[in-house]
């Protein structure tokens, strides 16, 4: 991998990275309901809508970004971006409530946007320790895999490490941030346990889907950025 092209992918996938960090974080309290085609009807536990919080799709790239910057440039660079990014999203935080606390010029404004950005404080707390847990788990199953099967199957460590994260992610963010915060600390609301569980099973399917989904994606990205096809005969077509 030249100089040049290890730079560049460093810098694009770090900011990859934060930028889809910060809009999962901006965007979590909205909860989305998308449709299941009339074809599948409707899942178990799920109804006829996966419902999911407006972060899980943003979230999902983050995932990605991290598999392939763990794949190009190690473990221990992995892990520093993913806590550097874990300590940003207190910067962001930080950022947005002291936009919404200074003096607004326009009132009926300043009312809308602080309900725009100002996520519930059971909403942060659950995203998180969603995320401090679930990205380092995510680093270090992809690289137990790695060294596991000797660097190769990368279509292995991204989907396997990708698929327990989050499914980590979903369960930490969704137990804290509608069950454990409203029942212990008396903040926001506790959902119902049949909307708890669909909430949580729904939005794991689509993860999961999004995890396969962009294999090929990371094959592409390792391969252009490392300026060769090692990537291409790992084991994906072979196996």
């Amino acid at each position: 991998m030249s100089e040049g092209r290890s730079a560049i992918g460093q810098v694009a996938l770090v900011g990859l990275f934060v930028t889809a960090l910060t809009t999962a974080q901006l965007t979590a309290s909205k909860l989305l309901s998308i449709p299941l085609p009339s074809a599948v009807g409707e899942l178990p536990f799920v109804g006829a809508a996966i419902l999911m919080p407006g972060a899980a799709l943003a979230y999902a790239l983050t995932f990605f970004a991290s598999d392939c910057y763990s794949e190009l440039y190690g473990r221990r660079a992995a892990q520093v971006m993913v806590n550097v990014g874990f300590a940003m999203n207190f910067v962001l935080l930080g950022l947005v409530w002291s936009t919404i606390a200074a003096p607004a010029a326009n009132p009926e404004f300043a009312a809308q946007f602080a309900t725009v950005l100002s996520s519930g404080t059971n909403v942060v707390a659950g995203s998180l320790l969603a995320y401090l847990v679930s990205q380092n788990w995510d680093v270090v199953v992809f690289h137990g895999i790695r060294e596991l099967t000797d660097g190769s199957l990368l279509w292995l460590r991204n989907i396997v490490s990708t698929a327990t994260s989050q499914a980590i992610d979903t369960v930490i963010f969704v137990g804290v941030g509608f069950y454990a915060a409203p029942t212990v600390l008396g903040i926001g609301d506790v959902l119902p346990w049949n909307v708890l569980v669909g909430l949580a099973v729904g939005q794991y399917l689509l993860k999961l889907l999004i995890a396969i989904v962009d294999t090929p994606f990371v094959y592409g990205t390792v391969a252009l950025l490392r300026g060769d096809d090692e990537s291409s005969t790992d084991g994906w077509v072979a196996d």
